[in-house]
């Protein structure tokens, strides 16, 4: 009997035990993002200016009149490619990059005055949109100013001569060390004076890896003490969420869905969902796109990219966990790699890809499932029996629900999903027709197809 009692005796206490140390804070789950994002941007969407190419004129008022489309399309982020002076020394091409900075408080005079890129702000403002600047920490031209007024904020060769970042052929810029305190103050001064005195909205960082992850969170900080910003990394790496920035690029979604497209094997685009699913913070953005500058100017084009898959790989990007980018002239079907250090003005026309990007654009606004981060839901796998050509997903939040059907191969196909737990009426976005799935659902995919389902509340 003393045994029997002495036995429940130790049970008690140790389950008394063990529920007081579940309730110790070294093991309980904590948010890894600690910024807080602009509250306008939980469901938003992104699009890329090469200012320089978008018109003829290549100014700041003459694409200003391209706005109204441009709302009209569902963008809310309006992202500059570099806005100041570019450097004459070594200098690339007639007109050199955008990226070799001449002057950090400058406009650029071939996009107009800082009176015409103020009226751009504003306007843009008044239309209910944002604007985030690039920013080019990284380095700077040869001939701006601080290599003469402060050579010591510079990496050197072993013989102290400036020098491009290393192991790149960068030539028209040199590299700047951060190492430098004072270096870091006026690059955070610098930020700063563009959010007070033109009220942008924050800005996008290139190369933001290659600048110490302490610079930037110091400068989210002291950015956020004037207006709430939102800050995106060119870069694609977890420490940039914590305390700096709002997105970064998804890189590897891009590969992912070529390797998808050109070779018709989704073992790569799988493990990107999984990993998407189980390492990216909850509360993390990712930009997913099919072209940018970068990869419109020096891989190709979209179409050589992606060929006849292109628009499913559009459509991918808008339903995917993250926040979709179109680039300039992207949805007036531009089939060509843009000059990078010359004039090549975008030839504009109608093309389904801006109704393509319209629909999804304005979908992620209204269905909460497609939100950014924590405000979205989360993408669970519905197992079909062509998982080596169809990618299928289901997305929810507060009753939004949509089911993505993908097909990324050549062949028709008719594939059957296991739907049990996603029953219900949806519309499809694209063509309105209406489907009703049940335990088991067969839809018959042509080939480079896709079906975005949208669940009809009751």
């Amino acid at each position: 009997m003393k045994k029997s009692f002495l036995l429940l005796f130790i049970i008690f206490f140790t389950s008394i035990s063990l529920d007081a140390q579940t309730k110790d804070l070294r093991y309980q789950p904590k948010e890894y993002v600690e910024i807080t994002h602009p509250e306008w941007s939980k469901n938003a969407t992104i699009y890329e200016v090469n200012v320089r190419q978008y018109t003829p004129e290549g100014t700041f008022k003459a694409f200003g009149n391209h706005l109204p489309r441009l709302k009209k399309m569902g963008v809310d982020i309006i992202w500059l490619m570099p806005i100041h002076p570019i450097g004459v020394q070594n200098r690339k091409g007639t007109l050199g990059s955008y990226y070799s900075v001449k002057d950090f408080y400058g406009i650029n005079p071939e996009f107009g005055t800082m009176k015409d890129f103020q009226h751009l702000v504003d306007k843009i403002h008044a239309m209910g949109m944002y604007v985030i600047i690039d920013w080019v920490g990284n380095h700077s031209a040869w001939d701006n100013s601080l290599a003469t007024q402060h050579p010591d904020w510079y990496t050197k060769t072993r013989e102290g001569n400036f020098q491009p970042t290393p192991w790149y052929d960068w030539d028209d810029v040199i590299d700047f060390d951060y190492d430098n305190p004072d270096l870091r103050k006026y690059m955070t001064e610098a930020l700063k004076y563009w959010v007070k005195e033109t009220n942008i909205d924050g800005c996008r960082a290139d190369v933001a890896g290659f600048i110490p992850t302490g610079f930037w969170e110091n400068a989210r900080q002291e950015l956020d003490l004037i207006k709430p910003v939102f800050m995106l990394a060119e870069w694609e790496s977890r420490d940039l969420y914590k305390k700096s920035f709002d997105m970064t690029y998804s890189w590897t979604l891009w590969n992912e869905l070529r390797q998808a497209v050109n070779h018709q094997k989704l073992g790569g685009l799988v493990e990107y969902l999984s990993h998407d699913v189980n390492t990216v913070p909850r509360n993390a953005y990712r930009m997913t796109f099919t072209d940018n500058h970068d990869k419109n100017s020096w891989e190709g084009n979209p179409y050589l990219n992606f060929g006849p898959g292109l628009k499913t790989a559009i459509v991918m990007t808008g339903v995917v966990n993250g926040m979709p980018l179109c680039y300039s002239g992207q949805e007036a079907g531009l089939n060509r790699s843009l000059k990078f250090f010359e004039k090549d003005p975008i030839v504009w026309k109608h093309d389904e890809n801006e109704e393509l990007f319209t629909k999804l654009f304005h979908l992620k606004h209204n269905n909460q499932a497609l939100w950014n981060g924590k405000y979205g839901g989360e993408m669970i796998r519905v197992v079909n029996d062509h998982q080596d050509q169809i990618i299928s997903f289901y997305r929810e939040m507060n009753k939004d629900a949509v089911l993505p059907i993908l097909n990324f191969s050549d062949k028709e196909v008719i594939v059957n999903l296991d739907t049990k737990y996603y029953k219900g009426t949806y519309e499809e976005l694209f063509t309105g027709k209406i489907y009703q799935i049940s335990d088991q659902t067969s839809v018959k995919m042509e080939p480079w197809s896709y079906l975005v389902l949208v669940k009809k509340s009751k």
